[in-house]
């Protein structure tokens, strides 16, 4: 398909004062509702979290064109061609809530994908809960996320825990001298969830918490925490927070000769934006993640295989795929299998047989608990080493042994 007629469906709507670009998907002109089904996303393409948010943008751009290429998804005896409606809502929350409600009254879209982060997915969720519409989230990890009890709400991702205790128990295991840990979190769902768990995981695992707060979102100097993380001296520094934040405290740390023998950031090694920003000073810190393209995953959909997958992404983008664009993409495997199952578009059918999903994908297992959560798997925990990720566990896709960090 040309890059022309992959964008010749795009809208553009007013909203609040402000453009919202709502772009999609490849359906043949003259397509009529009944013919198509509508996915909607409020997605932060401008604002604080556009780096992610675009990562959403491509993949699903992606699917739906391999999808609408192979004559669309199964429902019933027919095939139906995807459309993808997107609006932009800046990176702010209430946003968010307002284009999600447009999508499903106004675009009457079928499903939701959720936007990036468990603060603005637990938003979004809520409107989609209000409108039983079955939503789709693909960057949200928070276990918070999912006790609202919403029952229309499915996440891609496995819950924080799953990466917490396995990184204290490996790193235990590679450095047999880590006795203490430093945390320091965002103050924001995803990032002060993994350094709550992360503090009573160490604990857990009979380390010492010897420094433990939370930064207000948009700080811009770490100084006085990171000097009282130096006082410590811990063995094991933990950071969440996302990329900006993240680059930020680490040129910080050098700054201020901060440093211990384990660094950990999440998520940021994830990102190729993480590593580009700091260059060197990347080198040596660690993270966790919930998909890694060096896994060798076979199942159903557009992309039999986690090769076909990374063959096309880097055929589209140039670059190399990190977690958001796999889980993302696996998101909309999850509705072509509801919707072959179901048979139908009934809301009510294709929210039970989402609840109801259990497949392999190019992206891994994808199997819902009782909270629309995926269930935990072994997830890979990754390092920089001259400025290149590599994964250090688990053993199968493990392709380096894990360094100290450089003093």
């Amino acid at each position: 398909m040309s890059r022309q007629g992959f964008f010749r469906s795009a809208r553009l709507a007013l909203m609040a004062g402000g453009l919202a670009t709502g772009i999609f998907a490849s359906v043949p002109a003259g397509a009529q509702d009944a013919d198509t089904i509508k996915i909607g996303a409020p997605l932060a393409l401008t604002g604080g979290l556009a780096d992610e948010g675009k990562k959403q943008d491509i993949v699903w751009k992606m699917w739906v064109e391999k999808v609408n290429d192979a004559g669309g998804l199964e429902v019933g005896d027919k095939k139906m061609k995807v459309e993808l409606i997107e609006y932009d809502y800046q990176s702010e929350g209430q946003r968010a809530a307002q284009l999600a409600e447009k999508l499903i009254t106004d675009d009457k879209v079928q499903f939701l994908f959720a936007p990036f982060g468990s603060g603005h997915t637990k938003i979004v969720a809520g409107v989609g809960e209000r409108y039983q519409v079955p939503t789709i989230a693909c960057v949200a990890s928070s276990e918070s996320v999912f006790d609202q009890s919403f029952s229309h709400l499915f996440g891609t991702l496995s819950p924080n825990g799953g990466m917490t205790t396995a990184m204290v128990k490996f790193f235990k295991q590679k450095f047999p001298d880590t006795k203490t840990i430093a945390v320091l979190g965002r103050d924001d769902v995803f990032p002060k969830s993994m350094a709550e768990g992360i503090a009573k995981a160490a604990e857990d695992g009979g380390l010492k918490v010897v420094y433990k707060e939370l930064y207000p979102v948009g700080t811009m100097d770490h100084a006085a925490a990171l000097s009282s993380i130096k006082a410590a001296k811990p063995d094991w520094i933990y950071v969440t927070g996302y990329t900006q934040d993240l680059i930020l405290a680490r040129k910080q740390m050098q700054d201020l000769g901060v440093s211990a023998p384990i660094v950990t950031m999440v998520t940021g090694p994830s990102y190729k934006e993480f590593t580009e920003g700091l260059g060197p000073l990347a080198n040596g810190v660690t993270s966790s993640s919930w998909w890694h393209y060096a896994t060798s995953y076979k199942g159903q959909g557009v992309w039999p295989t986690t090769a076909d997958f990374y063959s096309d992404f880097k055929a589209k983008t140039g670059g190399d795929p990190d977690y958001v664009h796999g889980s993302c993409a696996a998101a909309g495997e999850v509705i072509a299998d509801a919707l072959k199952r179901a048979g139908t578009l009934d809301k009510a059918k294709v929210r039970d047989a989402i609840a109801a999903t259990d497949i392999q994908t190019f992206y891994g297992p994808i199997k819902f608990g009782p909270n629309g959560m995926n269930l935990v798997r072994e997830l890979p925990i990754i390092q920089v080493q001259d400025e290149a990720i590599k994964v250090l566990a688990p053993a199968d896709i493990k392709n380096a042994d894990m360094i100290a960090m450089p003093k």
